[in-house]
This record gives structure tokens, C-alpha cells and sequence, in this order.
């Protein structure tokens, strides 16, 4: 690998550093027995806020709304989340966090801010507002490029 440009390596760090952040966080989370899914969908929803759609949820974690539907099962079999239908379309269902769910995310939210921390150790925050802004352009021009695709 390293013989390769940093050009034809960067796809190579995309994908692993990811991998390698969510891998830190998952063995930290391993005593509370949550799995990567289960803890991104409550940490996600947590943060985007109570009430979000089904489907808006999964667009935000990047998984198929059906595949959610398993993990919210199994969140709701815990006490963790309910769903609710939504007062303007009742096909829509809106995932709610329950009491239960609070302590548990103070304990997430914490592990994911010290391996946040840690994982970007050494950068400023200047270093750090550029890597978000050069990473916001890859995903724009990501999507651009989905986008004209889909398209013929």
C-alpha cells in the first residue's frame, strides 16, 4: 500500500477509518450488550431529535427503512423506543424514545465523545473544520455523481 499515491489511497482510508472508529466504540459499548445496530439507531434518533419518521431514520443512518424495522422490533422489545402513528399520515410511523433509553444514551454518548476525542488527537480545530468541509465536498460530489447516474 504504500507505493500507492495518496490519490488512489484515499478511497482505502474512507472506507476504513469508519470501520475502525465505529470497532473502538463497539468494543466500549460491549458491556452495556448493545449491538452497532441498536446503538447507532438510539444515538441517531437521540440526536436528531424525539419523534422522527421511520423512514427519515433510516435515510439518516443509511440503511433500507425495512431493514430498521428489525432493530426498532427489537429497541421496542427492550422498552428502549415506541412507535407511534403520525397524525398527518398514518402509514407513517414516528420512533419516540423511552425513559428507559435516557441513561443508556448519557452512557453511549459518552463513550462517543472520548473516542472522538481521542481519534482526533493532534488536530486543531482548524485541522478538523477543514477535514469536515473537505469530506462535506467528496459526499456532495458523491451524490452528484449518484445522482446523473440514476438519471440514464
Amino acid at each position: 500500500m504504500s507505493n500507492l499515491s495518496p490519490h488512489q489511497n484515499i478511497g482505502t482510508k474512507l472506507n476504513r477509518v469508519p470501520r475502525l472508529w465505529r470497532a473502538i466504540i463497539d468494543k466500549r459499548l460491549a458491556p452495556l450488550e448493545l449491538t452497532q445496530t441498536r446503538w447507532i439507531t438510539l444515538y441517531h434518533l437521540w440526536r436528531l431529535g424525539d419523534g422522527q419518521p421511520q423512514c427519515d431514520l433510516a435515510r439518516v443512518i443509511g440503511v433500507e427503512a425495512p431493514s430498521l424495522v428489525r432493530t426498532l422490533d427489537q429497541l421496542a422489545e427492550q422498552g428502549l423506543v415506541e412507535r407511534c402513528p403520525c397524525d398527518q399520515d398514518r402509514r407513517t410511523k414516528r420512533i419516540h424514545l423511552t425513559q428507559a433509553a435516557m441513561p443508556l444514551l448519557q452512557q453511549i454518548d459518552t463513550v462517543v465523545k472520548e473516542a472522538r476525542e481521542e481519534m482526533l488527537a493532534g488536530l486543531s480545530d482548524g485541522d478538523i473544520a477543514r477535514l469536515d468541509d473537505y469530506l462535506t465536498r467528496i459526499e456532495e460530489n458523491g451524490l452528484a455523481i449518484q445522482a446523473r447516474e440514476s438519471d440514464d
